[in-house]
């Protein structure tokens, strides 16, 4: 049986409070903004996946709904912070 080293719990813990307290930081948000803005993006992934899924069962039905919604999305994460660079 082959063993792989861990990282002790408490520096594994420690180590993801600080990631989760650094990658906000990385794209100038606090916490609670960068939250807000991955529940809004895991929305809209539900939305174009439940789209598609209809699409998948109905041709005729949500015929471009994912794909614009992608295309939105990528916009939006793309051009998120470019007034601050």
């Amino acid at each position: 049986m082959s063993r792989t080293k861990q990282l002790p719990l408490p520096n594994a813990a420690q180590q993801f409070i600080h990631t989760c307290r650094t990658h906000p930081a990385s794209v100038n948000e606090t916490y609670w903004q960068h939250m807000w803005f991955a529940m809004s993006m895991s929305f809209r992934l539900f939305k174009a996946g439940a789209a598609a899924l209809l699409h998948a069962f109905l041709p005729a039905c949500c015929e471009t709904t994912a794909s614009r919604e992608i295309t939105a999305m990528h916009n939006k994460i793309s051009h998120r912070h470019v007034d601050e660079h």
